[in-house]
């Protein structure tokens, strides 16, 4: 079972907002016990809304599920030093710093991993831990603009767009879990670690290979066409009576299939749409003919017709449609946890093998400091060290049951 995957694997989280604890939430989906170590203020996702949940953003219940919390201040020496004892018996950390930052604090690969060889040590930053640009800062948004990506987003007439979904940061998650379990692999044979360089500009590059291998090779900037496939038509959007459907009909017949149903026989054969090269180069043309077409008809009279003749097509939906969608529900991807002071909370599941990985309710994400404690008495360290921290302030500790 994929939620038992990683039975037994510690994974140290000193990540915040999108890109680090996607990666992290991967490992503990798939089993890792996961230490979410966060400063006593909390980390910024928490306070990145609308929308909230119990006070704390939904961005970070969405993205810290299943993981352990630990507050801890790392501008305190003794913080240093507990997270170096945690270090020492990990098998993965991930952190999300500024690059340099960890080092400059004692927390480097290079100290850590001298008392623990076998550590697989993640860096995700926004350009990489080395270069020119190594130390600029940046998020998801920045990324979108810098990677070229924004270029692609939107309609020809409008302003540069984002996607709204955090998809570089997610993506760049992704990439880490993958590398991470690589590394994971090779440790298996020679029983080192290694530091791993994951950087949100890369992953926002391979999330567009397509559109940019295409201008490698020919040199033509690719234009905003808006819901279209610069390689294909018609792969896009046409409103109907009462909304819009997507449409994609430019190979194995489909498009001679589209104009029988749209009792337009003729455009079969007109040289400007006979193949999906030239519906391309005249995209504007076909969307003209076909654009009032498909507005005398409801969505759900064009989607039954369409699918009869294996013309693929579907409702552009909306989160509302989203929440209700058949298939959604039956790939059990909307998942449940159950949080001891604020009830049932849903966020999207965990992907691969759905059904199974999210039959089981997950763990909410920590409240801040939640399992200070017992984190560190599982690590070897004593009541009275834990107090003492805990007078000191250096951890912190909060359960969400009792605590407002």
């Amino acid at each position: 079972m994929m939620r038992h995957a990683l039975d037994g694997l510690i994974v140290l989280d000193f990540t915040h907002i999108g890109a680090g604890p996607t990666c992290t939430m991967l490992l503990a989906d798939m089993g890792a016990r996961v230490v979410k170590v966060e400063p006593p203020q909390g980390e910024l996702g928490r306070q990145l809304g609308p929308a909230w949940i119990g006070g704390d953003s939904a961005l970070y219940h969405a993205f810290n599920r299943n993981k352990l919390g630990l507050s801890l201040d790392l501008k305190t020496p003794q913080g240093v030093e507990v997270a170096r004892t945690l270090a020492r018996t990990a098998d993965v950390l991930v952190e999300s710093m500024r690059p340099g930052v960890m080092r400059r604090i004692g927390l480097g690969y290079d100290v850590l991993s001298a008392h623990n060889p076998g550590l697989v040590y993640a860096s995700i930053s926004a350009y990489g831990q080395d270069g020119p640009y190594a130390e600029r800062p940046g998020v998801d948004g920045i990324i979108q603009a810098d990677s070229g990506l924004m270029s692609l987003i939107g309609t020809p007439a409008s302003e540069p767009c984002k996607v709204q979904a955090p998809v570089v940061d997610v993506f760049t998650g992704y990439v880490a879990a993958l590398g991470i379990l690589a590394k994971m692999m090779e440790r298996r044979r020679d029983g080192r670690g290694g530091h791993l360089d994951i950087n949100l500009l890369n992953a926002a590059l391979a999330l567009q290979q397509p559109s940019i291998a295409g201008y490698l090779a020919d040199g033509v900037l690719p234009k905003r066409q808006g819901s279209a496939a610069p390689y294909s038509a018609p792969n896009e959007a046409f409103e109907t009576a009462d909304g819009w459907i997507m449409v994609a009909a430019y190979n194995g017949g489909r498009w001679d299939r589209l104009c029988e149903v749209l009792g337009r026989v003729d455009l079969i054969h007109d040289q400007r749409f006979e193949t999906s090269v030239a519906r391309v180069a005249n995209r504007e043309a076909m969307r003209d003919t076909l654009g009032p077409l498909f507005k005398a008809q409801p969505s759900e009279h064009w989607l039954a017709v369409l699918r009869k003749v294996d013309v693929l097509c579907t409702r552009v939906a909306d989160y509302a449609d989203l929440v209700g969608h058949p298939q959604v529900a039956a790939n059990a991807m909307i998942a449940e946890m159950n949080h001891p002071a604020l009830g049932t909370i849903q966020v999207p599941g965990f992907p691969i093998n759905s059904r199974e990985s999210n039959a089981v309710p997950h763990a909410p994400a920590p409240a801040l400091g939640e399992h200070s404690a017992d984190i560190l008495a599982s690590f070897g360290f004593s009541r009275g060290a834990i107090a003492d921290l805990l007078d000191r302030k250096v951890i912190g500790s909060r359960h969400p049951r009792t605590d407002p």
